[in-house]
């Protein structure tokens, strides 16, 4: 119990930790691009969603009250998009500003900078989008067969429940990757990692969710997850020195 409630404040020790001195200008570039992002799709969903509305549901009409109902749905529908596309797409074009800030907040929290990171940019980039890549078909693998049983009476309850726990595991699976990456760990080597940790992981993705969830900060939830998924990979997953 009590490591999983660790887990869960992980994500916002990262807030703290991407803050401190000498790691703030690594932080910059991915929450400009957060924001930029978030605000852009934000406001094309919006506008197009709009349209829409207007030419199927005209204002004064006696079906108004639907578009309140609609308008709810949407909320929701981009709130999940947000949730899962919003933060692939992020951490794509991010990911080798990630990939630094894990090294960096490494270091801070060890005293060493990972042997096998990479403090060049420019080279940083390849590896760092083919993870982001292969993380993007490992998340569609499993995701397509929970969304299949939404359709299935009587088990779409569990699948609920199932999709809710995949997105927590799959969060831990995105910034876990960052440290680990740097440490030259193949994708099926962090995840028999994470597992060691399940519940632990489980919640600190719970914890991702949640900021996510929380206005303003939701845009700094990006490189506080990274430096919280480093502080994980300090404390727990990495093979003990000596």
């Amino acid at each position: 119990m009590l490591s999983a409630i660790s887990g869960f404040f992980l994500p916002f020790q990262g807030l703290r930790l991407m803050l401190s001195p000498g790691l703030r200008r690594y932080v910059l570039v991915p929450l400009l691009l957060n924001i930029v992002l978030f605000a852009a799709l934000a406001y094309f969903a919006g506008s197009y969603f709009d349209v829409f509305m207007d030419e199927w549901l005209p204002q004064h009409s006696w079906l108004e009250f639907v578009r309140w109902i609609l308008w709810f749905l949407f909320a929701v529908t981009y709130a999940l998009a947000v949730f899962f596309g919003f933060t692939l797409i992020a951490n794509l074009i991010a990911a080798p500003f990630n990939a630094l800030l894990a090294a960096r907040v490494e270091e801070k929290l060890t005293g060493i900078l990972p042997a096998d990171s990479d403090e060049s940019l420019l080279r940083a980039v390849a590896p760092a989008v083919a993870g982001e890549i292969g993380k993007i078909f490992y998340f569609v693998s499993r995701a397509l067969p929970l969304l299949v049983l939404f359709f299935v009476p009587g088990v779409n309850i569990l699948a609920s429940i199932g999709w809710l726990i995949f997105g927590f595991w799959f969060l831990a699976i995105e910034y876990a990757d960052y440290p680990m990456g740097n440490h030259a760990l193949r994708p099926n080597q962090q995840r028999e990692q994470l597992r060691r940790r399940r519940f632990k992981a489980l919640a600190f993705g719970a914890g991702v969710t949640t900021m996510m969830l929380i206005p303003v900060l939701q845009f700094a939830a990006m490189p506080a997850a990274v430096a919280g998924a480093t502080r994980l990979w300090v404390d727990d997953l990495r093979p003990q020195q000596g």
